[in-house]
């Protein structure tokens, strides 16, 4: 026994020192990394082009969170974006107002904008830069409780015109009175001209819901601005007359902090500022630093497809009838694998989409109420109740002001749904009024032939094709036709059919 184990212990001896010196070599190397990575550090490049949604929030901030673990200097986001999502893009913000990195924000390449949601972010960050023949501003949210796609209408402005009348009645009598004249026409001059009203006035919204939405955004961007130092009252223009302005002029009204022609002359310009963290200052240092890119990933790929609210939408759709369509045909698999996959798929994109349950349920119930019409004598009812519960509760589904779902894909889905019912119905009237053509019902009034001699009793007889037992209360003679009147288990009962009636029936 103790030949048999030493062999096997020094053969664990051996594999835990080859493991221990594998685990050495490990940490040197991660150790020389650290090290080559401190003698230069680390520019994170994070890219933001197009719409702000979902999915561009989570690429977002695992990208920060990737470039805390690289330890890198400072992070340096592309930027070219018309807006997006408000509840996407203050996730944006509370990243960069978390993050122990620094985050300068790049308006490039020319001829790129920073729009919108867009403005918020370049505002919000350590730095903010643009690249010549870029823009930003049109910082208003839009959409705010009225229809998509329909702008708000401007508050009206307030009448003066009382007020205008006794100037005006006031002027004319001191001019009049006034010998000198000039110096009270002037001074009524300067009455009426102080008191003449704006061409426009600084907009407020029309309801309560629109200025509840435009003075959160208007604070929201203010504060961003004293934090960062940044021009606050072209902030909140911005948001409230939708303003733009060019990179020259942003960085003459400090909105920015620097006009740069590529992210190398960016690096060296912001090289030794100061930027103001979340615990304390930090003091840049910029200049070599090894530019790293994060690019999105499959994961944000299939995340910007999918939460848009049309394709999440539609993969709710197909999934929902696949599983329908799997239970009614069990066996069919394809239906089934089909309607799983897309179900699940739309269930992930509604747990990063602003959803409206109560809209969810109502498309359920609408679907149920649909399939039921074709199995329930509901006349109509249960088919129509269901669409229109399905056409409002895709209405409300995502619940958010810049986001909804397209009012003719749910009108299209709907007349589908509608139109496939209508047939349903029409299937059904029709077969309601056809004649029966098997069973008790179809028999009576059949005609057949006597197979043999009866009177009275019990014979035999040939309808459809088949040997019935019948019985007849009138003598019946083999050869005869006769009709059946009655079913009794499996006997007939038949009776003689005249020969003029025999030539125009059916003898079977």
């Amino acid at each position: 026994m103790k030949r048999l184990a030493t062999p096997f212990a020094r053969r664990i001896l051996l594999w835990c020192l080859l493991l221990l010196v594998g685990a050495g070599l490990a940490l040197f190397s991660h150790a020389q990394e650290n090290g080559n990575g401190n003698e230069r550090g680390v520019a994170v490049v994070l890219d933001v082009d197009g719409a702000i949604g979902p999915a561009t929030s989570d690429y977002f901030v695992r990208g920060l969170q990737s470039a805390r673990d690289m330890n890198a200097e400072i992070v340096v986001v592309r930027m070219d974006t018309p807006g997006g999502l408000d509840s996407s893009m203050r996730d944006m913000i509370k990243a960069i107002l978390s993050s122990p990195v620094p985050v300068a924000s790049y308006v490039t390449p020319s001829g790129a904008r920073a729009a919108s949601a867009g403005t918020y972010i370049l505002y919000a960050s350590h730095v903010a830069a643009m690249t010549p023949a870029t823009n930003l501003g049109s910082a208003t949210p839009v959409q705010m409780g009225g229809p998509p796609g329909m702008p708000d209408e401007d508050e009206p402005r307030r009448p003066r015109s009382e007020d205008r009348q006794e100037d005006d009645a006031t002027d004319e009598d001191n001019g009049s009175v006034d010998a000198n004249g000039d110096e009270a026409n002037g001074e009524a001059a300067e009455i009426r001209e102080d008191d003449v009203e704006p061409a426009s006035e600084p907009r407020r919204g029309g309801t309560a819901m629109e200025r509840k939405v435009l003075e959160d955004a208007v604070a929201y961007i203010r504060g961003l601005a004293e934090l960062r130092g940044r021009n606050a009252d072209w902030a909140e223009e911005a948001v409230r007359e939708a303003v733009n302005l060019t990179a020259t002029d942003a960085l003459e009204k400090n909105v920015i902090d620097v006009v740069a022609e590529d992210i190398r002359d960016l690096l060296m310009q912001i090289d030794g500022r100061t930027v103001k963290m979340d615990v304390g200052e930090r003091v840049l240092n910029t200049e070599n630093l090894e530019l790293v890119e994060i690019e999105p990933d499959w994961r944000t790929r299939l995340l910007s497809v999918i939460t848009n609210p049309n394709i999440a939408y539609i993969l709710m759709l197909v999934g929902i009838y696949g599983i329908i369509f799997e239970l009614a045909n069990p066996g069919s698999i394809f239906p089934g694998v089909v309607g799983a996959i897309s179900l699940v798929l739309a269930l992930y994109a509604f747990q990063v989409l602003p959803i409206n349950y109560a809209g969810l349920a109502l498309i359920i119930l609408g679907i149920a109420f649909m399939i039921a019409e074709a199995f329930l004598p509901s006349f109509g009812i249960l088919g129509i109740g269901g669409v229109a519960a399905f056409v409002f509760g895709s209405i409300i589904l995502v619940d958010e002001t810049n986001l909804h779902i397209s009012i003719p894909l749910i009108g299209g889905t709907a007349l589908v749904s509608a139109v496939f019912f209508i047939w349903v119905m029409s299937k059904l009237m029709n077969l309601r009024r056809k004649q029966v053509t098997t069973g008790r019902e179809e028999l009576i009034g059949a005609q057949g032939q006597a197979l043999k001699d009866f009177s009275k009793g019990a014979g035999r007889v040939w309808v459809h094709s088949e040997s019935w037992l019948a019985q007849s209360r009138v003598a019946i003679s083999k050869g005869d036709a006769v009709r059946v009147t009655g079913m009794d288990g499996l006997t007939l009962t038949v009776e003689p059919v005249s020969d003029q009636e025999t030539s125009t029936g059916v003898a079977s």
